[in-house]
């Protein structure tokens, strides 16, 4: 299963960490028949670029994003849905949300077959 790992650590440890925030709202957000799981992870190395995601998927390159807020939340609802039913998972810019076309940072081989 597709995967949307958010990073939940960025942030001063005195506040609402954006990350958790991020989390917590694509959690809210979430349909029960989703085709991806939702998960928190505790660093992707781009503390100081905003908040960061990843998606992975067996067989399917991985995308890391940055620069992004709590605000993005349903957009990455929606691209997560789309990198689920892509065969590759190799969205070009044009066929993910308006905000999240210019995020992606880094690109991942697929590291796993798909089973």
């Amino acid at each position: 299963m597709p995967s949307l790992h958010v990073c939940v650590t960025c942030g001063h440890p005195d506040e609402p960490r954006p990350g958790r925030v991020l989390h917590d709202r694509i959690a809210a957000l979430m349909g029960p028949d989703e085709p991806f799981a939702l998960k928190p992870v505790t660093c992707l190395a781009r503390c100081g670029e905003g908040c960061s995601i990843a998606a992975t998927a067996p067989g399917k390159w991985g995308y890391l994003m940055s620069r992004l807020s709590p605000d993005h939340a349903a957009d990455l609802i929606t691209y997560a849905r789309a990198y689920a039913a892509h065969g590759t998972g190799a969205l070009l810019p044009s066929r993910r949300p308006e905000s999240l076309r210019h995020t992606v940072i880094g690109r991942i081989p697929a590291l796993e077959p798909a089973s």
